[in-house]
């Protein structure tokens, strides 16, 4: 007896994308019907393309696309649920609106790089033959809906079978069934009238195989087609279940600390990008030798603050790193204030502002390969001060010698940090907030990220900026000691001179002013703020909201 209605269940894809092997799996349940894609005689005589087996298709499908979707698709049937196969481009606009309102949709990807391969040994194919733009259509029609489709890839199926399968049943709603895994070898009753044609590995199957290792030559002649279409799929792919199995272990999309900045839009080259496609070449300096050269700002109250000063600091390590065709201050002035205008960002925000040496011909140290010019990177956050700078943190002296003049000179802001790296993992395995880095004689010269000062019977002390960064904050901070009318020191300071002071602070862009409550153990002063550290945190807090750079809204300048 047939039932009234039968629960459907939409599968999209583009062509070759292990669409069939689903199917079989699908049809192995004791609950499902399965229909192999209903809609291609419709897709034939709308659109005039070209088959082997047109012909006789039109002759025995329905082409009538809305018949099929009503009396095939969602009419009744004996089993509780039915598995539709759909090629996305079949998917075309004659069809009723039902076929995405009504039903449960999943969709199924896979790598380009795989599919046209694949595809090329029965019909040269094409950018419109895949169907990966109409599969994103099909992705985001879905969504407006309010019919978020889970996402599965073909690659992760084939891993793990079982692992895909039962997260896909649970997002579909639909229990698991273990003989989904496998399948008889051979020809079908429900395969289509193509199957001849397209279905010969896949009859050889009786299962999910595992991912080829032995992989064959990429033609040429699809390499611009590849790139064409590998965009589509990777705005698929950022929405895929992960893949998390005792195999194959993946981790947890992990939570940002702050959650605003998921959609944010990155200026990279020159244009602004999504965060996930925001990328730059694998050729590029800062990916082959952490040539590139760097600077932290901060947005306060609708300003840039200090940005005149640090792109003073960013184009004099340009010219001692010998940079080529560097972009204009104007240039990089402009890049900042349309990534914060566009993303909205007026006030607590920080930007890693990123100039690398460029892209090259090929891979290798040398900067002759350096053709293309200059690559700037403007990467906007919204992020608060990144300490405790009302409780303080604590610190712990490094082994990691910070790296003298004679090797790399700091006061080049570079991109090449591992001298900074290093004592910050020493820090992070002491459970303490940062590590202080001695110079080679001894002498503290900084943390691994910022400049420090300490006060000792009201006298403000501050290393000597040979072997660190003479930060911008750093000089604020000092010229600030001297207005608020206390005695300042730049000299050689040692380790247990700061062990004995009676307040210590930090400064860097990302943090601000951030007081020291403890350094390797011993509690700097009575463990709390100090006054003359409020009074110059005051006097910070004030300058920041007074002074910077205005960022124009509207063409204003």
């Amino acid at each position: 007896m047939a039932t009234e209605e039968v629960q459907v269940i939409h599968s999209w894809s583009a062509p070759r994308s292990l669409s069939t092997s689903l199917m079989y799996s699908f049809a192995q349940r004791d609950d499902m019907d399965v229909v192999d894609e209903p809609l291609y005689a419709n897709f034939l005589r709308i659109t005039g393309v070209e088959r082997p087996y047109r012909d006789e298709l039109l002759a025995k499908m329905d082409s009538d696309g809305n018949k099929v979707v009503k009396e095939v698709i969602f009419g009744p049937g004996e089993k509780k649920y039915r598995y539709c196969k759909h090629i996305a481009k079949q998917r075309l606009p004659n069809l009723t609106n039902d076929l995405m309102k009504k039903g449960k949709h999943f969709i199924l990807i896979r790598n380009p790089l795989n599919i046209l391969q694949s595809f090329n040994k029965v019909i040269s194919p094409s950018f419109l033959e895949l169907g990966l733009g109409d599969l994103v259509s099909i992705y985001s029609e879905l969504c407006k809906f309010g019919k978020h489709p889970p996402v599965i890839d073909a690659d992760d199926l084939k891993k793990d079978p079982e692992v895909v399968l039962r997260g896909l049943c649970q997002d579909l709603d639909i229990p698991f069934q273990t003989s989904m895994l496998k399948w008889e070898a051979g020809p079908k009753s429900i395969d289509g009238i193509w199957a001849p044609w397209w279905y010969e590995n896949v009859h050889k199957s009786t299962g999910f195989e595992k991912p080829n290792l032995h992989m064959i030559p990429f033609p040429l002649e699809l390499y611009d087609l590849l790139e064409q279409s590998l965009p589509f799929y990777n705005m698929l792919r950022c929405h895929c279940r992960r893949l998390v199995s005792p195999l194959h272990s993946s981790l947890p999309f992990p939570p940002l600390p702050v959650p605003a900045n998921e959609k944010i839009l990155v200026w990279v080259g020159d244009e602004l990008l999504p965060r996930e496609n925001a990328k730059v070449s694998v050729f590029d300096s800062v990916v082959q030798g952490g040539d590139a050269v760097w600077e932290g700002l901060r947005v306060y109250n609708g300003k840039v603050f200090k940005l005149d000063e640090h792109l003073d600091r960013m184009f004099d390590s340009a010219k001692a790193l010998a940079f080529i065709d560097v972009p204009t201050r104007e240039e990089i002035k402009g890049a900042v204030f349309k990534t914060l205008v566009t993303n909205g960002m007026f006030d607590n925000a920080h930007i890693r502002l990123t100039l690398t040496r460029g892209k090259k011909v090929t891979s290798g140290m040398s900067p002759a390969f350096n053709l293309y010019g200059c690559t700037l990177i403007v990467l906007a956050e919204w992020k608060p001060p990144v300490y405790d700078n009302t409780g303080g943190i604590r610190l712990v002296t490094a082994t990691t010698r910070r790296n003298s003049p004679n090797s790399i000179d700091s006061k080049i802001h570079h991109n090449n940090l591992i001298n900074n790296i290093l004592a910050k993992i020493e820090g992070n395995l002491a459970n303490a907030e940062d590590a202080i880095m001695l110079d080679k004689d001894g002498f503290v010269s900084e943390t691994n990220a910022t400049n420090i000062f300490m006060v000792k019977k009201g006298h403000v002390l501050t290393p000597h900026a040979d072997y660190c960064l003479p930060g911008i904050t750093r000089a604020t901070v000092m010229d600030l000691v001297v207005k608020e009318n206390l005695i300042l020191h730049e000299r050689r300071i040692s380790l247990s001179e700061f062990h004995a002071a009676d307040e210590a602070w930090t400064t860097g862009t990302m943090g601000e002013l951030t007081p020291v409550v403890m350094i390797d153990g011993r509690v700097i002063g009575n463990g709390e703020v100090g006054p003359v550290t409020k009074k110059i945190q005051n006097a910070y807090r004030r300058l920041t909201a007074e002074l910077g750079m205005p960022i124009p809204i509207h063409g204003e300048r």
